[in-house]
């Protein structure tokens, strides 16, 4: 509880505690008032019952007011500490309703407001950390069902094509190169996978540690696009490039490297065949150096979009074999911008899909601009 509330609660608290004596003071000051006058109005005879009473109090006023005071007070204080300890339980409660998985906002009364709404606030965060932590392990338990299937079938073609080549001893050569070959790629994916089971492991219970070095960004694209050239052509891609120049950044050059290799084998695995790759790289000014890829490819909806840098998130739902991996590689690469402070996002409509990384204004002390 910060100190805010805790000032709001006790003053809460206090308020009704010195509403109540004031109550209870003019209570008795007023049946003082009206026994005094009372008793002064008529002349009291020994032989009266209520003689002794009216002596003793006429005598002794004044001490009999201090008791009915202090005595008052004492019952008011001991009545106000019940009143604590219920609110308490009701605090105790509603916290329990929230470990309990209660959807519903705690409800607490007027005096504790203050106290509701951190309550409130507490919880709502609680609930959804607790609801991305379910989907976190939702989407880790698929991804590991289909990684085995994934893992699966490409074993499977390598033992067939391996077992026919084993058996076969009249297979013709141009055959035999054939089946090896096909084995050979089916053993190359099969490795692909096993790595991303690596990565998964790496990035779930390791914390990356930055090593900084300046590096020319417009050099490391163009040769990271030089080296996706015969990835590019498997499936009919080709990309054009508008890069300035000399744009020098402070930066883990590995790591760095890592984001757009993520980002253009993403853009290979959801580009329609036969298309263009734009790849863009500009100092905005104001807005900071930008880098922006685009591709043509089945449009995200927006749903998919606010989830596309989760762990394990994948695009598509059929697991293409071929396509699939752990859907981990945009999560790898928001992790790694987010350390640099550099801002990611994602961006499609019309059948494209474009890629937005923003060195911002703020790490401006990071870049040197060169040229």
């Amino acid at each position: 509880m910060d100190k805010r509330v805790q000032y709001e609660v006790s003053r809460a608290f206090l308020k009704r505690f010195l509403f109540n004596m004031l109550l209870y003071v003019l209570f008795v000051v007023v049946m003082a008032e009206t026994g005094w006058f009372y008793c002064n109005s008529k002349i009291w005879y020994p032989h009266e019952r209520i003689y002794p009473l009216i002596h003793f109090l006429h005598k002794n006023f004044m001490e009999v007011f201090l008791f009915a005071m202090c005595s008052g007070a004492v019952v008011i204080a001991c009545i106000h500490f019940f009143w604590i300890a219920s609110m308490l339980g009701r605090v105790t409660q509603e916290i329990g309703s929230l470990y309990s998985g209660s959807t519903e906002a705690a409800k607490l009364p007027p005096q504790l407001n203050e106290m509701e709404k951190q309550l409130n606030f507490i919880m709502s965060n609680v609930r959804k950390s607790r609801k991305e932590a379910d989907e976190a392990v939702q989407r880790k338990n698929d991804m590991i069902v289909y990684m085995a299937h994934d893992l699966k079938t490409p074993l499977t073609s390598v033992l067939g094509y391996i077992t026919l080549v084993k058996d076969e001893d009249g297979l013709p050569a141009d055959i035999r190169k054939k089946y090896l070959g096909v084995a050979m790629k089916k053993a190359e994916r099969l490795e692909d996978l096993i790595n991303e089971f690596f990565e998964v492991a790496r990035y779930n219970f390791t914390q990356m540690a930055l090593e900084y070095s300046t590096v020319n960004l417009t050099v490391m694209i163009e040769q990271l696009l030089y080296e996706f050239k015969p990835v590019f052509s498997q499936k009919g891609l080709f990309y054009t490039t508008e890069l300035e120049p000399d744009i020098m950044v402070l930066c883990d050059t590995e790591k760095i490297e890592r984001v757009f290799d993520n980002l253009f084998r993403n853009v290979v695995n959801y580009s329609y065949a036969n298309t263009e790759i734009r790849v863009s790289l500009a100092d905005n000014g104001e807005e900071g150096v930008k880098f922006i890829v685009e591709n043509h490819g089945k449009t995200i909806p927006e749903e998919k979009i606010a989830c596309i840098f989760d762990r394990f998130f994948r695009i598509d739902s059929s697991r293409s074999t071929e396509t699939g991996g752990a859907g981990l590689g945009l999560a790898i690469v928001k992790e790694i911008t987010g350390l640099h402070n550099w801002t990611v996002k994602c961006e499609s409509e019309e059948e494209k899909i474009r890629f937005i990384i923003i060195i911002g204004k703020e790490q401006r002390k990071e870049v040197n601009y060169a040229g």
